[in-house]
């Protein structure tokens, strides 16, 4: 008996030996190490004496935090195996995991350059007007891989370089939708292959994507808090304020996100802790493969006969092939629903209450789309069109807003989105970097209001192109003004401005047929 319980000690002391053996470094030690960090030593000489506390991160490291008057100004990460430092952190990225460049955290394999490349060259090769190179649409199709340029120092840790650099390429995209906004034509895309390759090669690139979402990728913060929602209301519980620690501001979306993911999860039920999420996965697949499908139908739609079709293929084409429409893929979350919903508004555009429906859907799954709705109001403006937009629009928002108006009641809601969402502190624009540019920043937030209000009575009369460009110039200039902005946006406007580019003709397109001059007597 008494070998009996040698042998189970032995059993249960073995791995918390082992432990130890591998843990060779302890938490003190870790903390002096620590302390010798020309960072650390960097930010004494600048705030005094540092306080500091020391913890086992997830990774099995030593994480050793230093603080100044409560605020934390540095961290140290410590490997407690060899007892080297292996990250050393200051500024904006002790708090902000995401600026610190980390490979994985989003886009996962999209991000190395052996699979990023080569997918920017085939978006070029499959749309560049190849017989006139000079033309100022090739020229659109590189200012759209200039993300790129940004994102590569963002993967780097280095946000003070990759901030600044994605606001040329904002705001040239918000000067050429404006131009073909109000000019209602313009140089468009004129991809030089046939429309049966065009459209092979676009199914075959939305193999490829699928594939590598498959094989490699994972749900960000963005999906997870979309799960955990959908989970709330299946549940009956109420979705805002009612997050779990690890998402605690996961409730920053219109309730229709959360909607949006209730099939998915139903199928694939959350398990209550940050895993593979299956159904954010399955929910961003859909909602991409959805917006490419709608895309491929409104170029048929637009344009009659074989036109129609190869205006489908060139815009299939432009979204399976476009890096940043893949990126938010690879990440599921839940920006492919906004570029569905943008693309589904261009294909009811013409039926006003559907139009004030989607816009509401759109508006209460991101909040930004809210900015369109001057502009699609008054797309028609007869007075019963205005009506059955309003009634649409107001419909669907009070469906959208009666769960969380029930419980926790919409001035928690309010709280929890709107709020939050505006008084966003963050590093990841300049605003959020330079804080003395404030004055810019309500100039710019006041432009774009008096914009949204502008473009909804000029040009009076307005094409679907028209509205496509216009639409995009303005969600470009409200996410200038943000103080969070993300690739992940780019789904937002993506879809309107590849519409425009794409369909924009040399000529003005015809006035709709309500709008033209009456038939002489």
């Amino acid at each position: 008996m008494r070998a009996a319980l040698v042998a189970v000690a032995l059993v249960l002391l073995l791995p918390t030996a082992a432990h130890a053996a591998e843990q060779k470094i302890s938490g003190p030690q870790a903390t002096r190490i620590a302390d010798r960090d020309p960072k650390v030593l960097d930010q004494e000489q600048k705030n005094g004496e540092l306080s500091s506390s020391v913890k086992m991160n997830d990774d099995d490291r030593w994480e050793v935090a230093y603080f100044a008057d409560d605020k934390q100004v540095s961290l140290v990460i410590v490997d407690p195996k060899s007892g080297e430092v292996t990250e050393s952190w200051t500024g904006d990225q002790v708090a902000w995991r995401m600026a610190r460049g980390y490979s994985g955290a989003f886009g996962h394999k999209l991000n190395a350059p052996y699979v990023f490349v080569p997918l920017c060259l085939i978006f070029l090769i499959g749309l560049v007007d190849w017989r006139r190179l000079w033309r100022i649409a090739n020229l659109d199709l590189l200012v759209l891989l200039g993300f790129g340029v940004s994102h590569f120092f963002f993967n780097r840790a280095e946000i003070g370089v990759s901030v600044p650099l994605q606001y040329p390429v904002l705001l040239y995209l918000l000067g050429r939708a404006l131009w073909i906004g109000f000019r209602g034509r313009g140089e468009g895309l004129r991809p030089v292959w046939r429309t049966t390759f065009i459209l092979v090669a676009a199914l075959f690139v939305m193999g490829v994507r699928t594939g590598l979402n498959m094989a490699d990728s994972g749900a960000a913060d963005i999906g997870y808090a979309s799960v955990v929602g959908a989970d709330r209301i299946t549940q009956g519980e109420p979705i805002y304020g009612n997050f779990p620690d690890d998402v605690s501001q996961g409730d920053t979306y219109g309730p229709v996100t959360y909607y949006a993911y209730v099939p998915f999860e139903l199928i694939w039920p959350w398990g209550g802790t940050w895993d593979d999420l299956p159904a954010a996965h399955a929910a961003a697949f859909t909602f991409d493969l959805l917006a490419f499908g709608f895309l491929i139908l409104l170029g048929i739609r637009i344009r009659p006969g074989p036109a129609g079709r190869r205006l489908g293929a060139i815009l299939g084409f432009g979204w399976a092939a476009y890096p940043y429409t893949a990126f938010a893929l690879e990440s599921n979350t839940n920006d492919p629903l906004v570029a569905m919903l943008m693309v589904a508004i261009l294909l009811l555009l013409a039926r006003p209450f559907a139009r004030g429906a989607l816009a509401s859907l759109a508006t209460f799954a991101k909040l930004a789309p809210a900015v369109l709705a001057p502009l699609l109001l008054t797309y028609e403006t007869k007075r019963r069109s205005l009506l059955l937009f309003a009634g649409g629009f107001a419909l669907l928002s009070l469906l959208a807003l009666l769960w969380p108006a029930i419980d926790p009641g919409l001035k928690t809601f309010y709280e929890r989105s709107v709020e939050f969402q505006s008084g966003r502190d963050s590093p990841f624009s300049i605003w959020g970097q330079v804080p003395s540019l404030e004055w810019l920043h309500t100039l710019a937030l006041v432009a774009t209001a008096a914009l949204s209000l502008f473009v909804a009575f000029r040009p009076r009369r307005k094409s679907l192109v028209q509205v496509a460009a216009l639409g995009a110039a303005l969600v470009i200039a409200l996410q200038i003004t943000m103080h969070h902005w993300f690739y992940l946006y780019i789904d937002w406007f993506y879809p309107l401005l590849l519409v425009a580019l794409a369909a924009v003709a040399t000529e003005p397109e015809p006035r709709r047929a309500e709008e033209s001059p009456a038939a002489p007597a």
